[in-house]
């Protein structure tokens, strides 16, 4: 195996020839080209990678090749992605992190959620005068919504229980990247314009995103000298010098007294906006004391394949297993695709009831993952599927102290649960050469995050603390506000075994349809008979146990007529942070007997993901 010096130089070398080939401040390559060189379907041998952005996967291919695992090879495309989307991800940020051991056969996970700080008062998010909590659009721009960020965490523990590298070795591809810069896309630019508004008010933030007032242009190339620094000094000194020291103090006084620009006002095309930049919890003890945690993966059983996930405080193990075994009594494939599609709407309804009523985070709440996952509940739940007819939304929760998966069953009560999470968010699929696999779903949280950069060290810092509910008035509520407490997520990383051996990796993100967006992908692939390439293409829709259906355009043109006589109403995906009318963003690696791997990524979502192998196939 190549020293690790040549590894980084061989890494540092492949990625400085796609951002500096050409002058100084000009591309080395034009859009059109840089855009040609992605592709969203790779096939071949020694490893794979799918993730959004081409310098990412080409990070990760690299690591491959000269001789690092798929550990290594995830922490350096995360470590750029949190360059080249860095309102996705970053070490602000936080995610879980899952893995399949080749050498054990075991897959295990890391969770590196972002926690609220130990001084956050339960009704944070309660305007005192109103007694009612604050919109949205006002708490996700101010440091009571940055909770304690877990990313870089995770990096170093996936590295130290399953890698080769040091960290900041790890970290060599990132910072090149951040130093010489990147070719800025479409997308780019318009996560930049969507987010002005806000990104305006922070004087650090417009600085670095909106030089000039405006998004970087299509086809320049975005440095950030900033982060580079950043990164060097953590790849010096470690963690610590993130977690604790001068870079720790500049984090918690940004989030106690977020840099608003004291000239800022509301601009005259959104007159109403409102940016108070309420002061957070977050401190420098509450930075030194962040750890990750071991976990043990979900686990279900769907026709022959198991099913891992990632546990609580995640809910995308528990709600996409429990979905699966409500689905396992239907013979999907031979219905029609409309009858199909109807049974996938109602079993994310009813899983998600269950999501809402009982899962948080099992350090403060008592989550029942074993009956949210065992088949006999969800063989129970299923018997609430009408075949011919959608049910009244929203469901009520099922029962999981008496269950035997026969029918009927009377639904506990239903839970008022209202969905706070948000669309950005990224994740990767990597594979090496010996088997191993990573599955790993980072973020900041909302695209963009809390659009507050840490003055001088150029990345964002998170908004996860919005993922709280935000009336703490209901005791039983299991995602209420804590100190302390990790907020509910669906980031729903997934790792799916035939025989004991990888079947499929696969991971999206999207807010609360994370969960919907790995189902619907498993079902076209298992049941419906998609290659992965095109399970991951389809059209999109989300049933969230509410009134109506969240889809795609394509969704609702190519299967609108055929749902409407079941009762479903379809409405288009999209919020007020994004145009984009899409619903996430996967990536996929599947697995054949033969050593043969096949990386997917999306070929449009958010302008097309990259797909790359170590060694095509002919």
């Amino acid at each position: 195996m190549p020293t690790l010096r040549r590894q980084v130089a061989a890494v540092t070398a492949v990625l400085a020839l796609s951002v500096t080939a050409g002058a100084v401040g000009t591309p080395a390559f034009a859009g059109d080209d840089r855009q040609a060189r992605k592709t969203s379907i790779a096939t071949g041998y020694g490893g794979a990678v799918s993730t959004v952005d081409l310098d990412a996967s080409a990070a990760a291919i690299e690591v491959l090749r000269h001789g690092g695992n798929a550990a290594d090879a995830a922490v350096a495309a995360a470590a750029t992605l949190g360059v080249t989307e860095p309102y996705s991800a970053g070490i602000g940020g936080g995610g879980y992190f899952v893995f399949y051991d080749a050498q054990s056969g075991e897959v295990q996970t890391i969770d590196g959620r972002e926690t609220a700080p130990e001084t956050m008062p339960a009704d944070a998010f309660i305007n005192a005068a109103t007694q009612k909590p604050y919109p949205f659009a006002e708490l996700v721009s101010s440091g009571v919504s940055v909770g304690v960020p877990g990313s870089l965490a995770t990096w170093e523990r996936a590295l130290k229980r399953w890698g080769t590298l040091r960290l900041g070795d790890a970290l060599q591809p990132a910072i090149d990247v951040a130093q010489d810069g990147f070719v800025v896309d479409d997308t780019f630019r318009q996560q930049t314009l969507d987010n002005k508004v806000r990104f305006s008010a922070f004087t650090p933030t417009s600085s670095l995103f909106l030089p000039g007032g405006d998004a970087p242009a299509v086809g320049s190339i975005f440095r950030n000298p900033d982060l580079a620094a950043t990164y060097r000094l953590i790849a010096k000194k470690g963690t610590d010098a993130f977690y604790a020291g001068p870079l720790a103090e500049e984090m918690a006084a940004t989030v106690q007294a977020p840099p608003k620009d004291p000239a800022w006002v509301p601009p005259a095309s959104a007159p109403a906006t409102s940016i108070p930049a309420f002061p957070g919890y977050l401190t420098t003890a509450d930075l030194a004391a962040y750890t990750t945690l071991d976990q043990d993966p979900t686990h279900v059983e769907y026709r022959g394949y198991d099913v891992y996930g990632m546990a609580p405080s995640s809910s995308g193990g528990t709600t996409v297993g429990e979905a699966l075994n409500i689905l396992e009594p239907f013979n999907l494939g031979e219905m029609s695709t409309p009858a199909a599609l109807h049974h996938y709407l109602e079993a994310t309804a009813l899983a998600f009831a269950d999501r809402g009523k009982y899962v948080g985070d099992p350090a403060f709440v008592d989550v029942p993952t074993d009956a949210l996952t065992d088949s006999l509940f969800g063989k129970e739940r299923s018997c609430n599927i009408n075949p011919a007819t959608a049910a009244t939304k929203p469901v009520a929760a099922g029962d999981v102290s008496t269950y035997d998966g026969v029918c009927p069953v009377a639904p506990a009560a239903a839970a008022h649960e209202t969905d706070t999470e948000n669309v950005s968010t990224t994740n990767m699929t990597v594979a090496d050469k010996w088997g191993n696999v990573v599955e790993y779903t980072l973020t900041i949280e909302q695209t963009g995050g809390s659009g507050i950069v840490v003055p001088g060290r150029g990345f964002l810092l998170n908004n996860e603390l919005t993922d709280f509910s935000y009336d703490s008035t209901n005791p039983e509520d299991p995602n209420r506000v804590e100190p302390g407490k990790r907020p509910r997520s669906s980031m729903s990383p997934t790792i799916i075994l035939k025989d004991e051996k990888p079947f499929l990796a696969l991971g999206s993100p999207g807010g609360s349809t994370i969960i919907t967006t790995v189902l619907q992908t498993i079902l076209n692939r298992v049941d419906l008979g998609m290659t992965v390439s095109e399970a991951i293409a389809a059209p999109r829709a989300a049933q969230r146990n509410t009134v109506n259906v969240t889809a795609e355009p394509g969704f609702i043109s190519a299967y609108g007529s055929g749902l409407t006589p079941y009762g479903h109403k379809l409405v288009p995906a999209g919020d007020a942070f994004s145009s984009a009318a899409e619903i996430g963003a996967a990536t996929a690696i599947e697995f054949d007997r033969h050593g043969r791997m096949e990386a997917a990524a999306e070929p449009a979502r958010r302008g097309g993901g990259s797909a790359m192998v170590v060694t095509p196939a002919p």
